[in-house]
């Protein structure tokens, strides 16, 4: 049995572009890649079609993983989250007590953090300390550069 994947409605939609992409373009561009090494004659010693051979498994396997990744996608209805309290799709604002310093983060399914967009995972650290929290409460975090005290300032969707 598979694992339920929580994803939000625009993540999901990026997991279908994707997986229509792989097989309605690249599966099709490997093929072509494959007749052509085969019909330059001896498979047995052809570096181009052992080279297509092995990017076209690949390609099957992440095809394989994207197709499962959506069958077993749940989306996030974003208008049931609370917001007394920390949780996947979250926007806090935290205060890190020791540096002063501001930041904001949305939590997000793995599949979906980018820290460039200020997305974690909310499987980091830090998300994990932070879940089932409320507004201004403290929380000690154990990351790799030791513990740090995060305030939540604000809750949001």
């Amino acid at each position: 049995m598979s694992k339920v994947h929580y994803i939000t409605e625009e993540g999901l939609q990026k997991m279908r572009a994707e997986l229509e992409h792989l097989r309605n373009v690249e599966r099709p561009e490997l093929s072509r890649q494959i007749a052509e090494a085969r019909d330059k004659g001896d498979l047995s010693e052809n570096a181009e079609y052992d080279a297509a051979k092995e990017a076209q498994g690949l390609l099957e396997m992440k095809i394989s993983k994207l197709e499962q990744l959506v069958a077993n996608a749940r989306v996030i209805d974003e208008t049931k989250i609370d917001t007394s309290k920390v949780q996947i799709m979250s926007k806090i604002k935290l205060r890190n007590l020791s540096t002063k310093k501001t930041v904001e983060y949305t939590l997000v399914p793995e599949s979906e953090a980018n820290l460039k967009e200020n997305r974690l995972s909310i499987g980091t650290p830090i998300a994990q300390a932070l879940m089932g929290h409320g507004k201004g409460e403290v929380v000690e975090v154990q990351v790799p550069a030791g513990k740090m005290k995060l305030e939540i300032l604000e809750i949001s969707i």
